[in-house]
C-alpha cells in the first residue's frame, strides 16, 4: 500500500509539476511563434523598402521616399519588439549571439535611418536641372527670305466600302504632296561667299556643341559619382537591413526548433513516466489483490481455528465451573463443621492462650467459608461484574480480627509484626468486610513471604471525606528482599512476579497485587508501591467507606 501511494504521489508530481514545464515550453513557443511573425513582416516591410527605392531613383518623388523610410521604421519597430523578447528570454539572446557574424546592433540601425534620411534631404543635382544656353553666333543671313508652297494631286475621295474593295484589290492611289522652298536674298549674292559663311557657321556650332557635350560629359560623370554616394547609403542601409533580418530569422527559427525539440522531448519524458507509474500501479494493484486473496485465506483458516478454540475452552471453562462449584459446595460443609468444632473446644477449654488461637482459627476457617461462597456465587453468574457485598461492621473490630488472625503466619518466619491501629472507637461502617479482608491478607501475606527474620508495619487512619463518607489509609512496610525499578511499574500487572522470584519459595500464580488493585478500585481507592531492591517494599492504599449510624446504611 506504501509503494502504491509513492506511486499514486509519483503521478500527481508528474502530471502538476511536469505539466508546468510544459506549459512553461509551450508558452515561449507561442512567444518564439510570435517573434517568427515579426521576422516575416520585417521581411515584407523590407521588400516593401527596396520597391520604394527603386520607384525613387526612377521618378525623383518624395513621396516614394517618405514611404521608403515609412518601411524603414515599421522594420525598426520589428527589430524592438524582437530585442524587447531578447532581454526576457536568455535562450534567445544566446541563439542570436550564436548567428550573429558582426556587431549588427539595432541602436546602430536606427543611427544608420537617421543618417540616410539627413542625406536624403540634400539629393545630387541631376542634368535636367542645367539649362544649356545655345551661343548666338553673328551672321549675314538677315537679307534672306524663305518661302515655302506645298502641292497634292487631285485624287477622287472614296468612301469605307470603295477603299475596301481597292485594298482587297490590291489597288493603291494614294494622294501626293509636294513642297517647294524658294530662298529669296534682297541683295546681290555672292555664292563663294555665302559658301564661306556657311561652313564658318557650321564649324563655329559644331565647336559649340561639342564643348557643351565635353562639360555634359563631365558634370554627368560627376553626378554619377555623387549619385553613386548618395545611393550608395541607402544601399548601405538596406544591406545592414536585411542582414539584421537574416540574424533575428536565423535565431528566431533556431530558438523555435529548439523549443520544439524540447516540448517533444517532455511530452515523450512524461508520458513514459505517465505509461510506467499506471503499469507499476496495475502490477501492484494485482500483487495487493492476490495478497489480500491470500490473507482472506489465511483469515478465514485463523477464524475456523479461532472458533475450534473457543468453542474447547468454553468448554474447558465449564469443566473449570464445574469444578469449582463441586469444590466450593463441597468445602462448606466440611468449614461449618470445623467452626462447630472450635466452639465445642472454646467452651470445653479454660486457657486463653488457647481460645485466642481458637479464635484465629475460627476467623480465618470464617474468611474460607464467605470465599468458597462467592467462588460459588461466582461459577453461577461468570459473566457478571465483580461488586461489593455492603454489611454493617465494625471498621475497628473487623480490623483487629484481621491482625489476630495474620499474626500468628507473620510469626512463623521470625518477623516482628508492628500495628498501629488509629483508628476511632466504635467506628461503624456499611461497607464490604470480605474486600478489606483479602486485601489485607494478600498484601501482609505477600509481605511476610518475602522477608525473613525482618519487620512488617501496619499503620492505619481514618480521615473524614463528608457527612456520609470516610477514607482508610493504610501503609504496610516490609523490610524484605524488596523490587527492582524496572518492576515496580508491572507489579500490578496480571501473574507478573518480578525478577527476584527464582530466590523465594512457594511464590504462587503472581494475582495477588492485581487483585487488590481491583478491590481498592472497587472502593473508588488508589494503590501504590515504592520500593528498592534489598531494602524493602512500602505499600499504601486508601479506600472509601460508607458511615452507618444506629445500624442504618447512608
Amino acid at each position: 500500500m506504501l509503494l502504491i501511494q509513492i506511486i499514486i504521489a509519483g503521478f500527481f508530481y508528474n502530471e502538476f509539476i511536469n505539466r508546468k514545464k510544459l506549459q512553461f515550453i509551450e508558452s515561449q513557443l507561442q512567444e518564439s511563434r510570435a517573434l517568427e511573425k515579426l521576422t516575416n513582416n520585417s521581411r515584407k516591410d523590407f521588400i516593401e523598402a527596396q520597391s520604394y527605392l527603386q520607384k525613387y531613383m526612377i521618378s525623383q518623388d518624395n513621396k516614394d521616399l517618405k514611404l521608403y523610410f515609412q518601411s524603414l521604421g515599421k522594420l525598426k519597430y520589428n527589430f524592438d519588439k524582437i530585442n524587447e523578447n531578447e532581454n526576457i528570454a536568455p535562450r534567445l539572446e544566446n541563439s542570436v549571439a550564436m548567428h550573429q557574424k558582426d556587431t549588427l546592433k539595432v541602436t546602430r540601425f536606427k543611427t544608420l535611418i537617421d543618417s540616410v534620411y539627413q542625406v536624403s534631404l540634400k539629393p545630387p543635382v541631376t542634368i535636367e536641372n542645367q539649362k544649356i544656353e545655345p551661343e548666338k553666333y553673328k551672321n549675314n543671313f538677315e537679307d534672306l527670305n524663305i518661302q515655302t508652297h506645298t502641292f497634292s494631286d487631285t485624287i477622287k475621295k472614296k468612301g469605307l466600302m470603295g477603299r475596301l474593295k481597292d485594298a482587297i484589290a490590291g489597288k493603291v492611289d494614294v494622294q501626293k504632296e509636294s513642297t517647294v522652298i524658294t530662298l529669296t536674298n534682297n541683295k546681290v549674292a555672292d555664292l563663294s561667299k555665302v559658301k564661306s559663311e556657311m561652313n564658318n557657321t557650321i564649324k563655329s556650332m559644331d565647336r559649340h556643341y561639342s564643348t557643351e557635350i565635353k562639360k555634359i560629359q563631365l558634370h554627368t560623370a560627376q553626378n554619377q559619382k555623387n549619385m553613386m554616394l548618395f545611393y550608395g547609403n541607402f544601399n548601405k542601409l538596406l544591406i545592414y537591413s536585411n542582414g539584421l533580418i537574416n540574424v533575428y530569422e536565423n535565431a528566431v527559427k533556431g530558438f523555435k526548433s529548439d523549443l520544439e525539440k524540447e516540448l517533444e522531448k517532455q511530452n515523450s519524458i512524461n508520458n513514459k513516466i505517465r505509461n510506467y507509474l499506471v503499469l507499476g500501479l496495475m502490477i501492484l494493484m494485482f500483487m495487493v489483490s492476490i495478497l489480500i486473496m491470500y490473507f482472506t485465506r489465511v483469515a478465514f483458516i485463523y477464524e475456523w481455528k479461532l472458533n475450534a478454540a473457543n468453542k474447547e475452552i468454553k468448554n474447558n471453562l465449564n469443566f473449570k465451573n464445574r469444578i469449582l462449584g463441586m469444590l466450593s459446595h463441597e468445602l462448606r460443609s466440611p468449614l461449618k463443621i470445623i467452626n462447630i468444632f472450635i466452639d465445642k473446644i472454646n467452651r470445653t477449654t479454660h486457657d486463653e492462650t488457647t481460645k485466642e488461637y481458637l479464635k484465629s482459627i475460627k476467623f480465618t476457617n470464617s474468611t474460607l467459608l464467605i470465599q468458597s461462597n462467592q467462588i460459588l456465587e461466582y461459577t453461577k453468574n461468570q459473566h457478571a461484574d465483580q461488586k461489593l457485598v455492603k454489611t454493617v461492621f465494625n471498621l475497628k473490630d473487623e480490623i483487629s480480627s484481621i491482625v489476630t488472625a495474620i499474626k500468628p503466619y507473620i510469626e512463623t518466619r521470625n518477623n516482628k509484626f508492628i500495628v498501629s491501629d488509629r483508628i476511632p472507637e466504635n467506628t461503624v461502617v456499611y461497607s464490604d468486610n470480605i474486600k478489606i479482608n483479602q486485601l489485607l491478607m494478600n498484601i501482609l501475606g505477600n509481605a511476610n513471604k518475602f522477608t525473613e527474620n525482618g519487620q512488617i508495619d501496619l499503620t492505619m487512619e481514618t480521615a473524614r471525606i463528608d457527612e456520609n463518607t470516610i477514607s482508610l489509609t493504610t501503609v504496610i512496610s516490609d523490610t524484605g528482599v524488596g523490587i527492582s525499578e524496572s518492576d515496580v511499574g508491572k507489579i500490578f500487572e496480571p501473574y507478573y512476579q518480578g525478577m527476584i522470584s527464582d530466590e523465594i519459595d512457594n511464590l504462587g500464580a503472581g494475582l495477588g497485587l492485581n487483585l487488590c488493585k481491583e478491590i481498592v478500585e472497587l472502593f473508588n481507592g488508589e494503590i501504590s508501591v515504592s520500593s528498592k531492591l534489598y531494602k524493602g517494599t512500602k505499600i499504601i492504599f486508601r479506600i472509601n467507606l460508607n458511615i452507618s449510624n444506629n445500624g442504618n446504611a447512608n
